[in-house]
Order: structure tokens, then sequence, then C-alpha cells
């Protein structure tokens, strides 16, 4: 008797306790993971190589990657420059990060960036204008 007793009032936990456990997990379970924007975690990898170096680290960050970066037509040799900025602070482009068959093209990628990289570093507010 007992046992029909217990097994009655664990039966009457699930049924009672699982749909409220239902309603309190189904945000998380079906809310859209939100992934991360890339410019937004470009800014947070590049600015601690920045702070100490300029007043406002996010804003030659954000100027980086909205101008420098954007002067860049291949993805390729684009994201290796987005890499080496976001690790260095500084525009780098290691061989390694782009097929061989583009490595002839790293000293033109930094010719086009020099002026919109130099103006984000010395003269931000000057660059929205620019372009």
């Amino acid at each position: 008797m007992i046992f029909r007793i217990c097994s009655v009032a664990i039966f009457a936990c699930f049924v009672l306790g699982g749909p409220a456990q239902a309603q309190v997990r189904s945000p998380q379970m079906y809310s859209p993971t939100k992934l991360p924007d890339p410019r937004e975690e470009f800014v947070r990898l590049c600015a601690p190589h920045m702070v100490g170096r300029w007043a406002h680290p996010e804003s030659v960050c954000g100027c980086l990657h909205d101008h420098a970066a954007a002067a860049v037509e291949d993805n390729d040799l684009r994201a290796a420059l987005l890499r080496g900025i976001s690790e260095t602070g500084v525009p780098t482009i290691e061989s390694g990060w782009v097929p061989a068959a583009k490595r002839s093209e790293i000293g033109a990628t930094f010719t086009k960036i020099a002026k919109p990289t130099l103006q984000c570093m010395f003269e931000p507010a000057n660059q929205a204008r620019s372009n």
C-alpha cells in the first residue's frame, strides 16, 4: 500500500512539476543565439592593444575596421589584416595567414591601406569626411 502511495506521489510530481520546468526552460531553449557582430568582435580584440597609445582606442579600432581594412577587396588579405591588427594593434599580415598564391600581394595591400591607417591613427575625425 505504501508503495502505491509513493508511486502516485512521484507520478504526481512528474506530471505537475514537468510543465513548470518546461516553462522555465523554454525561453532559453528556443531563443535564438546571438552571434557576435564581426566589427564589435574586432574592436573588442583590438582595443586592449591600443590602450595607452591613443586617447580613444575603440574609435581607432573602429576606424581601422571601417576604412583601412575595407579598402582591401580580397577576402583572404582583409581577414589576415584584421587578424594582425586585432592580435598586435598594428597592421600586420603574416605570410602564413594568406594562401601562397596571394602572398605577393601583401606589399601592395600595405600600400593601399597606408593613408587610411594613418588617418585613423592621427586624424580620426577627418577620416569620416574624406570618404
